[in-house]
């Protein structure tokens, strides 16, 4: 057996090996290589093939066969598997829908291409015309009468028994991922179709989509560590946004009444399963509407969105049962606090006494809090890991909701909620502030902490300011983390499951 016979035999046995050695994998990447510049010798480069006029998919074949039956068809795909039977062989193609098997001859095609299509890889991209047919196993299959070779791999696939299971190398090679793991692509197409589903339901009660800045001056619109970056021609430092809010909220001082955006934001925090610097976040706002309107459109909005893709508003998520059914439960912070930290805040009225309740709970910096932010830090340490919901959280200190109303009934609380399910922030609301003077002097109030070192307070905005003062309307105003969200609907453990090109750590 000569030496580029033996490699090929190498490679043959490979895609039945629990394990490839780096040496084999090298010896079959040199082999393939190899090929590569005998086929590009003899006039057959496939990396000049510029196009190749697909007509019918392995999907549509399939569940169409009744009618498909005899008729020739124009595929393209990866070849996934190959086996060789003396002058006929079997390989299967992996196009954009799934996999379909397709039979070849040498008296079909000519001993001479049938010698070159002998010299074809697994990963190979290969363009076939074929007549649809049934094998005497019953398997719909494709009779080829022509196959050329597309694009050759000159990498060596994951084999079919080990597959790609390690995490990291999926996420850094999504595309091997995609390739090796139906249910991943399936996943991809289904958070296409939420997203779809999302625009359609806010289109339909007469939304706006729109685009604002991505790289501005100031970060604002949330409490959050920004990216920051430096613009030479200016020379001027700039952020990436990590909220969108304000702009939006000046369009609806412009006259738009009803406007979204879904697009990407980024926050410069930590990393963990359901945190990624870049992530999609949607953000609408609704003139005349208030955080009641915003509460139907989130409950609605989701379980829409479950019921027409997933065909169920009862979904499950990692051996948990949620029922997203409108209308979703209401629940105060204070409540909350109240119910599962045991402190009494309609009791406790002074600063004084919420640091006292700070300290018993073992609250860092009690000292520095007042009674509102007491309250947050209570129910961010205690609560939250109750609420599987999905729940609508009420009552948020003005302290910690600087771009919120005030509650008429209760100035020191907020017209705001956030959502959750399965213990996850999926939505933050308000009955938008659009008192100018009071907007001003919580931005001043955030400022200051923002200079005493918490680089997370929001900064100054005084162009903001001043559209409130050129006047904007009472307005609901509604946040939808879309990477949890879809999370939660394709039952995927970790929000890099769900972006296709996660954020990594060089190696």
């Amino acid at each position: 057996m000569s030496t580029e016979d033996n490699r090929a035999q190498i490679e043959t046995e490979a895609g039945t090996e629990a394990e490839i050695t780096e040496e084999s994998l090298n010896e079959l990447r040199l082999v393939r290589r190899e090929k590569l510049k005998k086929l590009q010798e003899s006039g057959r480069n496939p990396f000049l093939v510029e196009t190749w006029d697909v007509t019918d998919y392995s999907k549509d074949i399939k569940d169409n066969f009744d009618a498909m039956e005899g008729k020739t068809v124009i595929c393209a795909g990866r070849i996934m598997a190959k086996r060789q039977m003396g002058k006929a062989s079997f390989i299967d193609i992996q196009d954009k829908q799934s996999r379909i098997q397709c039979y070849i001859r040498q008296d079909v095609i000519t001993p001479e291409e049938y010698e070159i299509f002998l010299t074809y890889d697994i990963g190979d991209i290969v363009g076939i015309v074929g007549e649809v047919f049934r094998t005497r196993h019953g398997e719909i299959s494709i009779k080829i009468s022509e196959i050329k070779l597309l694009t050759k791999s000159l990498q060596i696939l994951p084999n079919k028994f080990q597959g790609l299971k390690d995490l990291d190398i999926r996420y850094r090679q999504r595309y091997v991922d995609l390739i090796m793991n139906p249910e991943v692509r399936e996943t991809f197409i289904l958070r296409s179709k939420m997203i779809k589903e999302i625009k359609r339901f806010l289109e339909g009660r007469g939304f706006l989509e729109v685009d604002t800045p991505i790289l501005t001056t100031i970060a604002g619109g949330a409490n959050a560590r920004p990216f920051v970056t430096h613009h030479n021609t200016l020379d001027l430092d700039m952020k990436l946004r990590i909220s969108n809010e304000l702009y939006l909220k000046r369009l609806i001082v412009g006259g738009f009444d009803r406007v979204y955006e879904m697009g990407k934001m980024f926050r410069n925090e930590g990393m963990d399963r359901n945190h990624n610097p870049e992530f999609t976040s949607m953000e609408l706002y609704q003139a005349y509407g208030n955080m009641e309107d915003m509460m139907d459109i989130t409950e609605n909005v989701i379980a829409t969105v479950a019921q027409n893709v997933l065909g169920t508003m009862v979904i499950e998520y990692q051996g948990k049962t949620f029922d997203l059914t409108p209308p979703w439960e209401r629940l105060s912070m204070q409540d909350a606090v109240k119910k599962w930290v045991g402190e009494d805040f309609d009791k406790i009225t002074t600063d004084e006494e919420a640091r006292e309740a700070a300290k018993r709970h073992n609250i860092e910096d009690a000292d520095k809090m007042s009674r509102g932010h007491v309250i947050c830090a209570l129910f961010e340490g205690y609560c939250e890991e109750y609420l599987d919901g999905p729940v609508f959280i009420t009552g948020h200190p003005v302290e910690v909701s600087p771009l919120a109303k005030r509650d008429p009934k209760d100035p020191r609380i907020t017209r705001r909620f956030e959502a959750y399910i399965n213990t996850w922030e999926i939505a933050n609301a308000f009955s938008e502030l659009n008192d100018p003077i009071d907007q001003y002097q919580r931005f001043k109030d955030q400022q200051e902490q923002l200079e005493k070192g918490d680089d997370e307070a929001h900064p100054m905005d005084e162009d903001f300011v001043n559209a409130l003062e050129v006047g904007m309307p009472p307005t609901g105003g509604l946040g939808i983390g879309i990477d949890r969200v879809i999370m939660l609907l394709t039952n995927s453990a970790s929000i890099r499951d769900i972006i296709l090109f996660p954020t990594m750590k060089p190696l």
